[in-house]
């Protein structure tokens, strides 16, 4: 293996493994609660986490952002900026956390109107929200932490950090439902004593990383550095906000259909969590190297490390094709002991053994796009797949229902990966990349 798929492997697997235990834990608390006698347990946890998903990943840019000025100071050996900006992030994190706090009764209300839970839906989502979101600032620094230790090509600690808090939550998640019988309650306090602890040991081990940089524990920060982090991450956010909306869409349809429908999108949705978190590897080595060959103006090895990730992006997806298709089935059995929810998911099944292909290719070109710090284009993209190609298809297929909706889905996101690919041969053909080194 060359040296350049030997710095792919060695920032993409910790990176894998980290990623894929978050829609794992997922999995355990859809398994958890899909043992229960009523599948209202399972839909309340299903809308609070894509309440919770629209809230934190809207603030996506404190991770992405964040990777992509690290990678291009580290290739330029700045460690005084590598310092300025993790600290501008963090602060950035806690204001942001803070004011989620406070703004908690309007977004829950907007969060009821969105996705239109069932009666009895609607009574455990109000318990598992009102736990769950003091978790907002542990999470939104979290973000901060993790986007800037891949960027100093750190990514081991994301993986130590990641299977500490993901352990703590399912040995949380069992002992608080299954023992104590907490149900929608004890999965939420499970959340929220990982997400605190991570921030506890991530914190203590990004200190570790500055003090072997020769940085201080402190540097000082002015407002201008602040707004000019933002300004960058602007493009980010309106993608995230987008991309977020898209989903949380889709699970809103899928509410208003019951909350059968609505629990077998949600185990189905956790396969393609899997997907994205595991492909995403190779996106972080793309932003961690892409990056770090802009900052030393290196044209060949960024090449390389365009070409290099974009290969094992594509093989990771026919390994994912194949396990679905293999052991989907299987899966969906282990997860749900609801015999109408099994056969809804085993029916859509089909739908998630493709996405591997058609996604993979967006998820990819978006690590390289970070590594540019070309976001203009990530959000170009995710704009024009939902508003020209995701509503319109959905509008157009709403009397097939759960099928129609699988379909407008399944349309944006190959829209994604299209767009992307365009953007990406733009950038080629006006030589962007050159000029960038």
């Amino acid at each position: 293996m060359s040296n350049i798929h030997v710095s792919v492997w060695a920032i993409a697997w910790p990176m894998m493994l980290a990623n894929i235990t978050t829609p794992l834990l997922g999995l355990v608390d859809a398994a958890v609660l899909g043992h229960l006698p009523e599948a209202y347990y399972l839909g309340a946890v299903a809308i609070g986490s894509a309440i919770f998903s629209f809230i934190f990943w809207s603030f996506g840019f404190l991770r992405m952002g964040t990777t992509g000025v690290v990678a291009q100071a580290f290739g330029e050996n700045n460690y005084t900026a590598i310092h300025r900006y993790f600290c501008q992030s963090i602060i950035i994190a806690l204001v942001i956390g803070t004011v989620v706090i406070s703004c908690q009764s309007i977004i829950l209300w907007l969060g009821r109107l969105f996705f239109a839970p069932p009666a009895q839906v609607l009574d455990e989502l109000n318990i598992y929200y009102g736990i769950r979101i003091w978790s907002a600032p542990a999470v939104l620094i979290n973000f901060t932490m993790i986007g800037w230790l891949i960027g100093v090509q750190r990514t081991r600690v994301p993986l130590l950090l990641t299977v500490i808090a993901h352990s703590t939550n399912i040995v949380l998640d069992i002992l608080l439902v299954m023992v104590f019988k907490l149900n929608t309650a004890g999965v939420a306090f499970a959340t929220v004593t990982a997400d605190y602890l991570t921030l506890i040991i991530g914190l203590i081990c990004c200190n570790n990383v500055l003090r072997n940089l020769g940085q201080p524990l402190f540097v000082s920060i002015n407002l201008q550095g602040i707004k000019q982090l933002l300004l960058i991450n602007k493009d980010l956010f309106f993608r995230s906000l987008c991309l977020l909306l898209c989903f949380a869409f889709f699970t809103a349809q899928g509410s208003r259909q019951g909350e059968q429908i609505l629990a077998a999108n949600a185990l189905l949705i956790n396969f393609l969590l899997i997907i994205s978190n595991g492909l995403d590897g190779f996106a972080h080595a793309a932003e961690a190297l892409v990056g770090k060959a802009i900052g030393e103006k290196n044209l060949d090895y960024l090449r390389l490390a365009i070409k290099s990730t974009g290969i094992w992006s594509v093989v990771g997806s026919v390994c994912f094709m194949l396990l679905f298709w293999l052991f989907g089935k299987q899966i969906i059995f282990s997860l749900t002991d609801i015999e109408s929810v099994r056969e809804l998911a085993i029916t859509y099944l089909p739908w998630l053994i493709w996405l591997p292909l058609v996604t993979v290719w967006s998820y990819w070109l978006d690590g390289v796009f970070i590594g540019t710090v070309r976001t203009d284009l990530m959000m170009y993209t995710v704009l024009a797949s939902s508003l020209f190609i995701y509503l319109p298809v959905w509008w157009f297929t709403r009397q097939l229902d759960n099928t129609g909706l699988w379909f407008a889905f399944f349309s944006f996101l190959s829209a994604r990966s299209l767009f992307a690919a365009l953007g990406f041969y733009y950038m080629n053909k006006k030589q962007a990349w050159i000029r960038a080194c």
